[in-house]
């Protein structure tokens, strides 16, 4: 007799374990990007649309920056990862801002307090975005803290790294870029 009992309770397990087995193969980050540069290609980033400026008044976006190379840090102050690379990414600043170009930060679903903080604690001096709920670099396929997306001139997405950069990615990603005409 248990085991008629327990028969509609496994079939509603299984169909339950099926259904989120479903959801995650037809759903996941988009790698749209990822496949396009790994062959050379340059595409459009996505829209995504205007972000409140981190700690000031009024609102920026990509389009801001339209003929300048742009080194695109999303990043969070409670991940660590990202405050190890955070200098380096502020030494890159300096090189893009010379020949052109900048570093534009994402701060990504935290207190803009916090964000402000690690600002002020490693002297970044680039400008940076808040995406308070993660859209709008969901809409970029971000799998994980920190990512950076390189935009040659032309505003096109001509690298991406889904991890930590280094001194050598960048060194072989962003002189190139700097070097072609608008």
């Amino acid at each position: 007799m248990r085991a008629r009992v327990y028969w509609p309770v496994t079939v509603a397990a299984a169909l339950l374990v099926g259904l989120l087995a479903y959801g995650l193969t037809t759903t996941g980050t988009d790698t749209t990007l990822d496949a396009a540069t790994a062959k050379g290609e340059r595409v459009a980033p996505p829209t995504g649309g205007a972000l409140p400026v981190l700690g000031g008044n009024g609102s920026g976006s990509l389009a801001d920056y339209k003929g300048k190379v742009v080194l695109v840090n999303v990043w969070a102050s409670w991940c660590e990862p990202c405050r190890d690379e955070l200098p380096l990414i502020q030494r890159a600043h300096k090189t893009l801002s010379a020949r052109g170009g900048t570093v534009l930060g994402i701060d990504v679903k935290e207190n803009s307090g916090a964000a402000l903080e690690a600002i002020d604690e490693f002297g970044l001096t680039f400008p940076n975005l808040r995406d308070r709920d993660g859209s709008f670099v969901r809409e970029w396929g971000q799998t994980g803290y920190p990512e950076n997306y390189v935009i040659d001139r032309q505003g096109r997405v001509a690298a991406v790294r889904r991890f930590p950069v280094t001194q050598k990615w960048l060194d072989e990603t962003l002189p190139p870029l700097l070097d072609e005409a608008a």
